[in-house]
């Protein structure tokens, strides 16, 4: 029985040996291709990929991306963050953007156009709405940002690429990180 235990021992042992070059070899010539496997793997282009959708209630809907953004007129704002500290944020204002879209603007808000809401929508879920006349200029012109910068640099994975900056909120619940959708739709039904 002795010599059974102690050959099946053996056995398992010298088969054993060979296997663990084998996996270590393995794992290691695994270890050094993944670096190159995603060193090959193409990253998405955020400039070309669409940031920004503006649908609903436009004459036309706008896919935007960052380079479009980046080429539109620019407007800087400084307000304090989520941070208590102040930053000064960049970006193109809600209402450029509304007025490419062809959302209803001046002489056109009357009537049923002042049921006419904007509402933002972040990646996650979150949104937060405004009257579209709130937004105009010839009525109370709340000043309302997409910015993509905040103190010269891109906004961080956790707050962008772009993210809506309302200054005139005393909170910032309006405040929606990872916008992703803008949508004017009709609060009158």
């Amino acid at each position: 029985m002795l010599k059974t235990r102690r050959g099946w021992f053996i056995g398992m042992l010298a088969s054993t040996v060979w296997a663990f070059p084998i996996l270590a070899l393995a794992v290691s010539a695994f270890l050094a291709s993944s670096p190159d496997a995603v060193a090959q793997t193409p990253s998405p282009d955020t400039t070309t990929a669409p940031a920004l959708l503006i649908k609903g209630a436009v004459k036309q809907e706008l896919h935007l991306t960052l380079a479009d953004l980046k080429a539109m007129p620019r407007t800087k704002v400084t307000a304090k963050g989520h941070d208590a500290t102040t930053h000064e944020y960049e970006g193109v204002t809600l209402t450029t953007l509304l007025a490419k879209a062809g959302a209803p603007q001046a002489g056109d808000l009357r009537g049923k156009n002042m049921s006419l809401c904007v509402v933002a929508e972040a990646g996650d879920g979150y949104r937060a709405a405004f009257s579209l006349a709130e937004l105009d200029p010839d009525f109370a012109a709340e000043s309302v940002l997409v910015a993509d910068t905040a103190d010269g640099k891109g906004l961080g994975p956790d707050q962008g690429p772009l993210r809506l900056i309302v200054p005139a909120d005393k909170r910032q619940g309006r405040w929606v990180r990872l916008l992703k959708i803008i949508s004017v739709v009709n609060a009158g039904g």
